[in-house]
């Protein structure tokens, strides 16, 4: 009898033992037919008119329960707890009085059970229920998953007797070796040779999945849990798992999905929906890329939503940073479901995952500090793809900072949280933190001076590119000290493109929580605030004016290098060479200028000069 047969055969219905007085218009069609009933068995409200004979010789039970009331005459019994209901006992009282039934897989575990409640096995009568419905598990449904799914759904309703006489574990250990050994015949059938000779194995086809996902979809969580685990035991390939687990969440969270697109509605009757997320983050195989980014911030949104343990949404968060340099924008926009006056965002989520990120980072570098043998090599190849990811992850985290900077009710504390929750190696280039911050000036206007100079601390100004440098000289939104070091550092950009050493390699940038002169190199940290504030704008004035004097000086060193480019183009004398050297020599590009604003040319040209110089 093949396998379809059994899945799909129901046993008939005409012959259904019904309450006691349908019992008794079907008497006639009993084996004994003038024999009247001499016992009643009561099962779930449903009594069986049925007789002492056949039931004594077979089930231990009943035999029992007789022999005790010999006496008495016991003429009705009340079995409680019957495992499988009315419709099992009939078919254990059918076996009894020796009218066929099929064995299928959708009644092999109801009749394990019953079997042993009633004590059908070899003690009392050979080739009793019990030994043929364990027969029939044994040498059929464990070598066929789709019936051992069918006998693991059916057993959810027998626990824990099901699970006692090892019916549960049976099955699973059939399922996990049947997939596991299907696996393996696919990897074989995938082998083939190459032009050169070579065995390989050839790629899976796109769309290509394990037929025994949506079987195992159908078991209820604490079933599927454990068929999952003996999978992962056996060696079942990660992304199998991984896309069993986004099946039954597909399956399983349909109505959280639904009532996700409902606002206003409530989570309280979701108990159901967070052991289902719980389980599978818990199934979760730790090979990264088993499951898609977009699947673990899928799980961690519904973590979120309906309250999830701890463990759970730390678990997740843990898994997103180790894979973080592939997450996208998107992804981390997580909606905040806290009360009205937070952001949002769920700007916390994202931050834990950051410090995630960075803690793996800073645990790459021991390892790689601990295996350093000291013999002082250092590669000249290309970037590491830690460093690769640490770019990405840079982009990424400033890219979020600018959309979420806009909020009013987005603190500065968790702002800076964020921003400064990577290493400080991590960015190459500041422009899109410094874009990011700038964003949230304009947003908070109200921030207080120090509160400014706290936020662009975490600014490296050296790390700017040329135009975010000229974009930031003329920001006011930025506090005077973090303008005056910008003025500072074009400066002395200006004065490297120049190729001049005059000034000291040694000098550092101004310090923002100090005041400081550049006319005399000394801090001020005495004068009253005022005074300082006063000075840093006399300060800044300077510096402009001091930077239009040098792009003037670039414009004239390169309109002498193109005039002399010419001359040599005209002429390949060394004439023309002597008569540039000459030129260099007069030019005195870098004399000891004072930063006062004395100087031959008026500020107005200066001003008209640098408007209409493009940025360098």
């Amino acid at each position: 009898m093949d396998k379809h047969h059994y899945h799909h055969h129901h046993p008939p219905t005409q012959s259904q033992l019904t309450p006691a007085k349908s019992s008794r218009q079907r008497y006639n069609e009993w084996i004994f037919r003038d024999v009247p009933s001499d016992i009643t068995i009561e099962v779930n409200g449903v009594t069986f008119a049925l007789h002492k004979f056949p039931l004594v010789s077979r089930c231990g039970r009943i035999r029992k329960l007789v022999s005790d009331h010999r006496d008495n005459a016991i003429s009705k019994v009340e079995l409680l707890s019957l495992p499988g209901g009315v419709e099992t006992f009939e078919q254990a009282a059918k076996f009894c009085y020796g009218i066929n039934f099929e064995i299928t897989s959708s009644n092999v575990a109801q009749l394990c059970c019953i079997s042993d409640y009633l004590e059908m096995t070899e003690k009392f009568s050979t080739r009793n229920l019990n030994s043929r419905a364990n027969e029939y598990l044994d040498t059929v449904v464990t070598k066929n998953l789709e019936m051992a799914v069918e006998v693991l759904k059916q057993s959810e309703n027998l626990l824990p007797l099901a699970d006692n006489l090892k019916i549960i574990s049976r099955c699973i250990d059939a399922i996990a070796s049947k997939a596991c050994v299907e696996q393996i015949a696919s990897s074989f059938s995938r082998l083939e040779y190459s032009s050169s000779g070579r065995l390989h194995m050839s790629r899976q086809v796109k769309g290509e999945t394990d037929w025994w996902i949506k079987d195992l979809s159908v078991l209820r969580v604490d079933m599927y849990q454990r068929v999952m685990t003996a999978m992962k035991c056996r060696g079942v390939r990660p992304e199998s798992i991984g896309e069993s687990l986004m099946s039954y969440a597909e399956k399983e969270l349909t109505s959280l999905y639904n009532l996700n697109n409902k606002k206003g509605d409530t989570f309280n009757s979701l108990g159901h929906e967070g052991i289902v997320v719980e389980t599978i983050v818990g199934l979760l195989p730790v090979e990264k890329m088993s499951v898609p980014l977009t699947f673990l911030f899928g799980l961690l949104r519904a973590a979120i939503m309906l309250d999830c343990a701890a463990a759970c949404r730390t678990d997740l968060e843990r898994r997103i940073g180790s894979q973080l340099d592939l997450v996208t924008l998107d992804d981390l926009l997580i909606p905040s479901l806290r009360s009205k006056d937070d952001t949002l965002f769920d700007v916390d989520v994202v931050h834990r995952i950051l410090v995630n990120f960075s803690q793996q980072d800073d645990s790459e570098d021991e390892m790689e500090d601990g295996d350093c043998d000291g013999d002082g090599f250092e590669s000249d190849g290309p970037v590491s793809p830690s460093q690769t990811a640490l770019d990405k992850v840079s982009r990424l985290v400033d890219n979020y900072l600018v959309e979420i900077a806009p909020e009013i009710n987005l603190k500065l504390s968790k702002f800076i949280d964020v921003a400064g929750s990577l290493p400080a190696h991590a960015r190459t280039v500041h422009d899109g933190l410094y874009r990011a911050i700038d964003v949230y000036l304009k947003a908070h206007q109200g921030l207080s001076e120090f509160d400014k100079k706290k936020l662009c601390k975490l600014i490296d100004f050296h790390k700017l590119s040329p135009e975010a440098v000229a974009h930031a000289a003329q920001n006011e939104r930025l506090p005077i000290q973090s303008i005056v070091q910008v003025l500072y550092i074009e400066q002395l950009r200006l004065r490297n493109a120049l190729g001049c050493n005059d000034l000291d390699d040694n000098y550092k940038p101004p310090v923002q929580h100090q005041s400081w002169r550049i006319n005399s190199g000394g801090l001020s940290a005495a004068m009253s605030p005022k005074d300082n504030y006063a000075s840093l704008r006399r300060e800044n004035r300077e510096l402009k004016l001091e930077l239009t004097r040098l792009r003037m000086r670039l414009n004239d060193f390169e309109k002498e290098h193109v005039c002399m480019k010419r001359s040599m183009e005209r002429s390949n004398s060394r004439n023309v060479l002597s008569s540039f050297s000459k030129k260099i020599s007069k030019m005195s590009l870098f004399g000891h200028h004072s930063y006062s604003s004395r100087g031959s040319t008026s500020p107005s040209r200066h001003s008209q000069r640098t408007d209409s110089k493009a940025c360098i």
